[in-house]
């Protein structure tokens, strides 16, 4: 009885161990999905971006659905007309974005524009104004920032249907490189650890080191008695 709750014992850390380690392979698997997904779309940036809009408005639609039927549930509610009116916006965002996809892929290019040109001014300004021990780095953010605004406004609308797929891509491509990364890593530490939760060295030099002590010890006592 004894020897077979031991041996179960023993089997449980190998399984959890096991878990761990096909999870993060799973999520390694999954990162290097998504970098061929952003390696596809660099590629086709023009179908990313129809994709993007696509996947954008379902998103809207299905939010205000829920919101929707959320707002319904809590009629009796101090906020139910708001709900239901912001309810209604994502629901009617969502059937323009699905029916127009390349006019809402121009206005998210020239939001993204204004964005970027708006956060890199106020940043050129804070850095300038502040100028504390990250200057050079928020100086040369601010510059990237304005520069990236003015090139998408340069170049609009014409360049709305490969922008927003190209951002889109990019962080597919990002994303996945740090999936792998974590997965990997993961299972390299998980590998280092023994079934009983030490590490799989801990046992080496200093446990040789503690059983010749011990020996020594023991030796001694044996001489003396």
């Amino acid at each position: 009885m004894g020897t077979g709750r031991t041996e179960a014992k023993d089997r449980e850390p190998r399984r959890e161990k096991g878990k761990l380690g096909r999870s993060f392979g799973l999520l390694a698997v999954l990162g290097v999905i998504l970098v061929l997904a952003g390696l596809v779309g660099l590629v086709y940036t023009n179908v990313a971006t129809l994709t993007s809009m696509f996947l954008f408005g379902w998103l809207l639609l299905i939010g205000g659905v829920v919101g929707l039927l959320q707002a319904v549930q809590s009629r009796r509610s101090n906020f139910f007309w708001l709900a239901v009116i912001v309810a209604a916006v994502n629901i009617a965002a969502g059937v323009v974005v699905l029916r127009r996809p390349e006019a809402s892929a121009e206005a998210l290019t020239m939001f993204a524009a204004l964005l970027f040109l708006t956060a890199g001014l106020f940043r050129l300004v804070g850095s300038l104004v502040v100028r504390g021990s990250n200057f050079g780095l928020a100086l040369v953010q601010g510059a990237f920032g304005v520069l990236l605004g003015v090139l998408i406004l340069s170049n609009w609308p014409g360049n709305s249907l490969y922008v927003i797929g190209t951002f889109f891509s990019l962080a597919l491509l990002f994303d996945g490189l740090s999936l792998v990364a974590l997965g990997i890593g993961a299972r390299r530490i998980l590998g280092l650890v023994r079934e009983d939760g030490e590490p799989a060295g801990a046992g080496a030099p200093g446990g040789v080191r503690e059983a010749a002590d011990k020996r020594r010890t023991g030796d001694q006592e044996q001489s003396n008695n």
